[in-house]
């Protein structure tokens, strides 16, 4: 790569950094703080907040039957006015659409027209922008967005009007690993890709507890100008028996120190790894690469030989800790289990002492669970895992009963029981805990705030002698499916009453802010009213908490925002205390991440409201944007 052009590609990344503001990328910024110093809207006037403007993409209509099979996750970015200023965001299945911030009209829209074969969920969390300075300065796709599709597609098009750029691979795109060799759908994309310094970068999606070796998690990362590939990653390469460990949640980029951060997954098959034997690496880690050769710098394994879907599900997020007068560059990596791991994200090296939790073995042939596994001493988990008889969960002593004879019943030696033949807890779930919302840092005090899912499962291996049936019954019950090429199928169920309540008790789904400095939780609060999930809804919001996917952001003016939860609300809550500060029922639930900016001296909070699939309670194709009246 030519200097100059990597000289220029960082000025302006410098000059996009610096207007984090206005959120021209996911997570607000390149290290996905899901921070905004704007403070227009505040604690004193939040509750003043009204409808801006609403727009409807047309998915609904177009798509109908078909929106039941997706789940609607993107955060908009705004374009700096270089790139025309525009709001974009993509759709499930991949339209992306720019509008007017101020009034939400429609400016253009590019459809890359997918193959939607295959029957898996259609999402799309995001896209991302650079400017090439490669390209002249009125010139077409100097200001570019990137697209990774469902069908496994990366899309260089141009920001001001969607048309695709000629110079990038074949016509616009460029084909991805898992394009053409696999079923529709079974390798495919959800997060936006990462760019910095020329280089392009993109995970996959991969389907992996469906059989024993699946395709594998490989990352690539191509030139941002014209598509040639770079390099590409391989996060089990030396692993043949397995596959997955893919980076399906967001990834995050130091472009000054020139790494990028791969948050990795599970490696297949999730629940049986007889066939795998050892760690696993690079699986379930934090992966530091350098940004411009793929080269290894360093790697932090959460979890070694997984048997529980614990991947690793959210963005790493990049901030600097500060401590005894020194600035340390860091990173905080959520995982299912409910624990925050803070690095050096220039070694790796734990920032809090890493205690070594011994583990019960398994009780399945062959299978040979590791001897133990990290904890950080600090903070303490988001979550308490231990889940006995006696901590049953009911609304009167008949449904507590009932819990309580099933928790008795189980087979359950705490967090990282590995999953046998007898029904076994999983608390928590593959759910998580936290999940690929993430969290949001309020950078000059390292306070973050998250929210996590707080429900039992239960899990059991089937023998494949003894299966009748291969079912995927409704999402939130019982899930079965075999696992070929092992000896097993894996059945999971919500552990819940006769009533179809939780048998752990509420909240059912929390918002915790975490001291990372201190090693402490500040404060909790329920996340989530269950009054609309009983057969009839209830007139009153009932405040329980209830699963949520999708995550907040946090501004300066004391508010943090999160739609995420099953009852169709975005909240505000006080960063400080947790307490509600306002609330606005949209039309189906929002599980995508909401962001804000400023555009003609006003701040507007928008959220992309379509439900989500497994939530099976409704789809639709909101956006919506919220400001204070003038």
């Amino acid at each position: 790569m030519a200097a100059g052009r990597l000289t220029g590609l960082l000025l302006t990344l410098c000059a996009v950094s610096a207007a984090a503001s206005d959120w021209p990328v996911y997570g607000g910024d390149a290290g996905g703080q899901h921070y905004s110093d704007l403070d227009q809207i505040n604690r004193d006037n939040v509750a003043r907040l009204e409808v801006g403007w609403v727009f409807r993409s047309g998915d609904s209509e177009t798509f109908g039957a078909a929106m039941a099979q997706t789940s609607t996750q993107s955060t908009p970015i705004l374009l700096p006015a270089a790139a025309g200023a525009s709001l974009v965001y993509c759709t499930p299945f991949n339209r992306v659409i720019a509008l007017d911030p101020g009034s939400g009209e429609q400016r253009w829209d590019f459809d890359p027209q997918i193959n939607r074969g295959g029957d898996r969920p259609f999402r799309c969390r995001g896209v991302s922008y650079a400017e090439d300075t490669a390209v002249a300065t009125a010139a077409h796709c100097r200001h570019r967005l990137f697209l990774a599709t469902h069908d496994r597609r990366l899309w260089a098009i141009d920001a001001a009007d969607g048309k695709p750029c000629a110079g990038f691979g074949e016509e616009g795109r460029v084909a991805l690993y898992g394009s053409s060799d696999h079923p529709p759908g079974e390798v495919s994309n959800s997060s936006p890709p990462v760019v910095a310094n020329g280089v392009v970068v993109t995970g996959s999606t991969v389907i992996d507890f469906t059989r024993a070796t699946t395709p594998r998690g490989v990352v690539q990362a191509f030139d941002s100008h014209n598509g040639e590939p770079l390099w590409q990653f391989d996060p089990l390469d030396g692993h043949p028996d397995s596959g997955s460990a893919n980076v399906w949640a967001p990834m995050s980029v130091d472009a000054e120190r020139g790494l990028v951060y791969l948050p990795v997954s599970a490696p297949s098959p999730d629940y049986y790894g007889a066939g795998r034997p050892g760690d696993n690496l690079h699986a379930n880690s934090v992966v530091a690469l350098d940004l411009a050769s793929g080269a290894r710098r360093w790697h932090f394994q959460h979890v070694r030989h997984d048997l529980w879907d614990y991947d690793t599900p959210a963005q790493p997020i990049l901030f600097d800790w500060r401590r005894d007068g020194q600035r340390v560059p860091a990173l905080a990596q959520l995982t299912k289990q409910g624990f925050v791991f803070v690095l050096n994200r220039l070694t790796g090296e734990s920032l809090w002492e890493i205690t070594e939790q011994p583990v019960p073995p398994s009780q399945v042939p062959g299978e040979v669970t590791a001897l133990t596994q990290p904890k950080p001493i600090a903070p303490p988990p988001l979550l308490d895992s231990f889940l006995m008889p006696n901590d049953a969960w009911g609304l009167t002593p008949v449904d507590r009963g009932h819990c309580r004879r099933q928790l008795a019943a189980l087979h359950n030696l705490g967090l990282f029981t590995p999953i046998s033949e007898t029904r076994t807890l999983m608390y928590p779930g593959s759910l998580g805990g936290p999940n690929w919302g993430g969290g949001a840092l309020l950078p000059e005090r390292g306070v973050l705030l998250v929210n996590i899912n707080n429900v039992a499962f239960t899990g059991r291996l089937v023998a494949a002698a003894d299966l009748v049936e291969r079912a995927l019954p409704a999402a939130g019950r019982r899930f079965r499916v075999t696992m070929a090429g092992t000896p097993y199928a894996i059945e999971i169920d919500r552990l819940q009453s006769f009533l179809g309540l939780p048998c752990n008790p509420p909240p059912w789904g929390k918002l915790l802010a975490v001291d990372l400095y201190g090693g402490r939780i500040l404060w909790e609060t329920a996340l989530g009213s269950v009054h609309e999930m009983g057969p009839v809804d209830a007139p009153v919001h009932i405040e329980w908490g209830t699963p949520n996917l999708g995550g907040g952001i946090a501004t300066a003016g004391g508010l943090f925002f999160i739609g995420a939860t099953m009852d169709r609300q975005i909240r505000a809550f006080d960063t400080d205390s947790g307490a509600t500060l306002w609330q606005y029922t949209l039309p189906v639930d929002a599980t995508a991440t909401p962001m804000t900016y400023r555009y003609r001296g006003r701040q507007y909070l928008v959220i992309n409201a379509g439900g989500h699939h497994m939530f099976n309670r409704g789809s639709g194709d909101y956006l919506y944007a919220f400001r204070l009246p003038l």
